[in-house]
């Protein structure tokens, strides 16, 4: 999130102490699939449902498969019309098409050293992994093909959509791996553009393996938004569902009055006390400004978004967005 000498939040010495969950085990991940049941993606398994001459299907996103050809019936779109087999039998026929039964949901999960940070709850990238987790569980139970991008900053793991319980397992195991655990080294939040592991590279990898129809969800921060990740959410919300899932906390929305917290800049840690008003009118200039290019950043992709808390378990945001018909606020 950081430009020059723009500054982004880092965890303090106390906050480190504090009672928050800071990273989660794969034991963890796999458990939250008993709470997923109660959860289901809209439209997650989809019956057949048969249309003739239908060239896209009336769902934004899902594909459709080619099922026969059978003679033409008043009310078929004429551009379906197999004019070979029309030659040949000398009776219009049209292409039946079906819709698929299944989806890929492709799952892009943020664990840069940004979302290594609590005031309340637990870590952000706690959450991020819990609700990533979840729409896993979610996915397969519904019948759908899972797969997903982890990346913290430095690395980018992929694993490819299937309808297997081990690849949800896979998938976990990098969420596990690849979180910041305490004591660890943190490399500057802002990470350079370039690193294997930062939002865009995770965004034109996902734009380079995602199929066609697929359901993708970005779980992050959006602390490495740049003038490219509108662009690159764009060509994703082209032919596919994408949501956000922006994990946050809430000291981006407003410092309180008092407290030593650290915050990152290109040099290393700085300190500094709530009281100071020179810093209060920095740090929410600079998160107001972090909410106005995600926002737009969104709107310009047409990606849809919900919010998670820190000081909330995902499952409340998620069971939201079931009952939403599958359309974010």
């Amino acid at each position: 999130m950081t430009h020059g000498n723009e500054f982004d939040v880092s965890t303090s010495a106390a906050q480190a102490n504090a009672a928050h969950d800071i990273a989660l085990p794969l034991a963890a991940l796999v458990k939250l699939q008993a709470e997923a049941h109660t959860l289901r993606l809209p439209s997650a398994k989809a019956t057949r449902s048969r249309q003739a001459g239908a060239y896209t299907s009336p769902q934004r996103g899902r594909g459709m498969a080619f099922a026969e050809v059978r003679q033409y019936q008043p009310g078929d779109d004429i551009r379906a019309i197999d004019w070979r087999v029309t030659a040949r039998r000398q009776q219009a026929h049209t292409k039946v098409y079906e819709e698929e039964r299944e989806r890929p949901v492709l799952l892009l999960c943020d664990v840069s050293p940004s979302l290594f940070f609590a005031s309340t709850g637990a870590y952000k990238q706690v959450r991020a992994v819990q609700a990533t987790a979840m729409l896993a569980w979610v996915a397969l139970f519904g019948g759908d093909r899972v797969g997903g991008l982890v990346f913290n900053g430095q690395l980018l793991t992929l694993q490819r959509a299937a309808r297997r319980k081990t690849s949800v397992l896979r998938l976990l195991d990098n969420l596990a791996r690849l979180q910041h655990q305490p004591g660890q080294f943190h490399p500057t939040p802002n990470a350079p553009l370039a690193e294997p592991g930062s939002l865009d590279n995770a965004l034109a990898e996902a734009c380079r393996v995602a199929r066609t129809g697929s359901r993708i969800f970005i779980i992050s921060d959006f602390m490495q938004l740049s003038k490219h990740s509108a662009g690159l959410m764009g060509r994703l919300a082209q032919h596919n569902s994408v949501s956000a899932v922006h994990i946050s906390d809430p000291l981006e929305q407003a410092l309180p009055r008092h407290g030593q917290f650290a915050v990152a800049s290109a040099t290393g840690p700085l300190w500094f006390d709530a009281a100071d008003n020179t810093f209060r009118q920095a740090w929410q200039q600079r998160m107001n400004q972090h909410h106005e290019r995600l926002q737009h950043c969104l709107r310009v992709a047409a990606v849809t978004s919900i919010g998670v808390s820190t000081g909330e378990h995902p499952r409340l945001a998620l069971r939201a967005l079931m009952a939403g018909g599958g359309r974010l606020g």
